[in-house]
């Protein structure tokens, strides 16, 4: 994602994403495969194009649960830079989690006293508590400062998936896959204290992940994929536990006929529903906010917020088309 300072926010320039599955086949050999390093590597070529043809001066990049959890995830990031140029680093959970916040900080409910932030990724899922009670008008970047909590767990869509199966799921099957993930969770150790603030209101989910997007856009109907829809949006507890049972009755053939889920996601989809289905029985919100964007957008966020761009007398403004963040 390239983009540029604005006076408020940021504008997006230029953006890709491909799904290259780079943790595929982890669970078994704890090694990354020479297949998904290829993917991950021709992608990466794209990224570093687009660089290139925009003139990004400022760049940070990136890699998460895949090359932390691998064997040889150190000699795939030597690889990326060998043939690409591209400097990866490998970031801690914790790094994970603060970026999740930070760039989907301006979708929390400015009424809340609570947040439940969760980011289910291919190989892990960060879940994050933001404690608002006393956070006296803070937005933006500034509510890192009050991530009570933070957890990673180590399931996420593509490794659940492979232990599971993603394309004939039964409902045994999804059960398992939701008790799975609901066994990591006690690994959140202000859990209890959690609980009793969801029970006193004012707390609502956040999520970020191609399984919120997927359940917003097939609970819209949309006809393809419209993120203008989809970010932001705001689903009832009802609405979700709906999506998820129609997403769990799709035949495999059917999820990859649907403009939102596609061949990509098909197999992927209902792992996802599982470690959401288990963040909602351990803490049920009763709204959630869908956001599609996350880790890039908060990486964006605090390059500028470190260059003080907002706090310039004239921030730098760009006139090109774009879409707006703030």
């Amino acid at each position: 994602m390239v983009a540029r300072p604005e006076t408020r926010g940021f504008r997006v320039v230029d953006a890709f994403s491909k799904i290259v599955r780079l943790g595929e086949g982890l669970g078994h050999h704890n090694r990354l495969s020479e297949a998904a390093m290829d993917r991950a590597i021709e992608a990466l070529g794209c990224c570093r194009d687009k660089m290139r043809d925009r003139g990004v001066d400022r760049v940070r990049l990136i890699a998460t649960e895949a090359c932390r959890a691998a064997e040889n995830g150190p000699l795939f990031i030597e690889r990326v830079f060998e043939e690409t140029g591209l400097a990866l680093e490998i970031a801690t959970r914790e790094t994970e989690a603060r970026l999740a916040v930070a760039g989907c900080a301006s979708l929390v409910d400015p009424d809340a006293n609570g947040v439940v932030l969760f980011d289910i990724g291919g190989g892990s899922s960060e879940i994050v508590w933001l404690d608002l009670r006393n956070r006296c008008g803070a937005r933006g970047v500034a509510l890192t400062r009050f991530i009570r909590d933070w957890t990673s767990l180590p399931v996420g869509v593509v490794n659940l998936a492979e232990r599971h199966g993603g394309r004939h799921v039964t409902a045994d099957i999804f059960e398992a896959m939701v008790q799975d993930a609901r066994q990591h969770l006690e690994a959140f150790s202000l859990g209890r204290e959690l609980t009793e603030a969801i029970c006193d209101g004012k707390v609502h989910m956040l999520g970020t992940s191609g399984t919120v997007t997927t359940l917003a856009g097939v609970h819209f109907g949309l006809k393809r994929y419209d993120r203008r829809r989809v970010d932001g949006a705001w689903m009832d507890a009802d609405d979700v536990t709906a999506m998820i049972e129609r997403l769990r009755a799709m035949p495999y053939e059917e999820r990859v006929g649907n403009p939102c889920i596609g061949a990509d996601r098909a197999d992927l989809v209902l792992a996802g529903c599982a470690i959401l289905e288990a963040i909602r029985r351990r803490w049920p919100c009763q709204r959630l906010r869908v956001a599609d964007r996350g880790l890039r957008e908060g990486i964006l966020m605090e390059l500028m917020s470190a260059d003080r761009v907002w706090r310039r007398k004239d921030p730098p403004k760009y006139r090109g088309r774009g879409r707006k963040h703030k």
